[in-house]
């Protein structure tokens, strides 16, 4: 018995190895990897400074900045605050950057395959 989305890959005439390996998708490829990697380790850098400091560091967290308001917990809500903000930044990011190039892929890999979806 042989995989039917094998044989749907040689019969729709894309070779998307071919696809894959093009300077266009690889160039798509960095752009987001340029973006997301940076972003992804100093998210995590900050999220375990934060551990960290709360394990580690108590004192220092339990400092009241005004009334009941502690260190920690405006660390805590900075984690919220800074997953929001990297997240719209992604995301007028890609609107900007990745999206077009994915567009322009995806409809000349639409018209290669003669239109089938």
């Amino acid at each position: 018995m042989t995989d039917r989305r094998i044989d749907d890959a040689h019969t729709s005439g894309v070779d998307y190895i071919a696809v894959e390996e093009s300077a266009p998708f690889r160039e798509l490829k960095r752009r987001q990897r340029s973006f997301v990697f940076p972003l992804a380790v100093a998210f995590l850098v900050w999220y375990f400074v934060y551990v960290l400091l709360s394990s580690f560091a108590p004192g220092f967290m339990a400092q009241p900045v005004s009334g009941a308001i502690t260190v920690g917990l405006l660390f805590g809500l900075g984690q919220f605050v800074t997953t929001f903000a990297i997240t719209m930044g992604y995301v007028a990011y890609a609107n900007r950057r990745l999206d077009p190039g994915a567009e322009q892929l995806r409809d000349e890999l639409e018209r290669a395959e003669g239109g089938r979806s």
